[in-house]
């Protein structure tokens, strides 16, 4: 069955969703659109959107083998894919590997420091707020989820980044830290949203390089061309 956008039902920093003609499914359509520090930094990453779609779906489809329900149903051009209608889970999951990015800054340590093992952090997904830390009890409080759908967060999360920890490393990536949603689909916690060097920080094996979105964050250039290494480096 050939699926079509029809009305628009949400445009966020990156990415637009459709309505199809069947309510359970909806289109994403990834933007070249780029944004930083809660929207304060934009600009434009030419041919990013072909990148964090492919990309996505490639990871996507390996986290499902593995066990871990996706929205992913088909992708249906370099830009857009069809997925589940989910409503999402107001929580940001973040799991950190090595320290960087915010959490150097927040705690005053150095960048590259390798954890013992895998932290997890959780963020209230509401801009207006910027993003605030929580922890369970706040996420549960604020009724952003249940406590089993907490839990079942955390067993998720964590086997994302055991898969993709591994999957990286053999591309050559150390999988520093990232962030990912979860949505509610038939009543059940399912990953949505997207896995790309939008979402993830990655730094190559041998050199260290930046190999994500801190090439814009932080004006280092080669962002495009980054971004292109990264998905070759994936589908390879």
């Amino acid at each position: 069955m050939a699926y079509t956008k029809l009305n628009q039902l949400y445009e966020g920093k990156a990415k637009k969703v459709f309505e199809t003609c069947d309510e359970g499914l909806v289109i994403v359509s990834y933007k070249d659109d780029a944004t930083a520090f809660n929207g304060e930094k934009k600009g434009t990453i030419a041919g990013k959107g072909v990148v964090n779609n492919v990309m996505s779906d490639i990871l996507f489809q390996l986290l499902e083998k593995e066990g871990v329900p996706t929205h992913f149903v088909e992708q249906l051009s370099d830009t857009d894919t069809l997925v589940k209608k989910v409503t999402i889970l107001p929580l940001e999951v973040i799991i950190r590997n090595i320290s960087a990015g915010s959490f150097a800054k927040r705690y005053g340590v150095a960048e590259g420091i390798v954890f013992d093992e895998p932290t997890l952090e959780f963020s209230y997904k509401e801009d207006a707020l910027g993003d605030p830390l929580i922890n369970d009890d706040h996420a549960f409080a604020l009724k952003l989820a249940t406590r089993e759908q907490i839990a079942q967060v955390k067993e998720y999360a964590h086997k994302v980044n055991d898969v993709l920890k591994a999957f990286f490393l053999e591309k050559d990536l150390k999988l520093v830290d990232f962030k990912i949603e979860f949505g509610l689909f038939n009543g059940k916690v399912i990953l949505a949203d997207e896995i790309s060097p939008d979402t993830c920080r990655l730094w190559d094996v041998n050199t260290n390089e930046k190999m994500d979105k801190d090439r814009f964050r932080r004006d280092l250039g080669g962002v495009e061309e980054t971004y292109q290494k990264v998905l070759g480096r994936v589908k390879s």
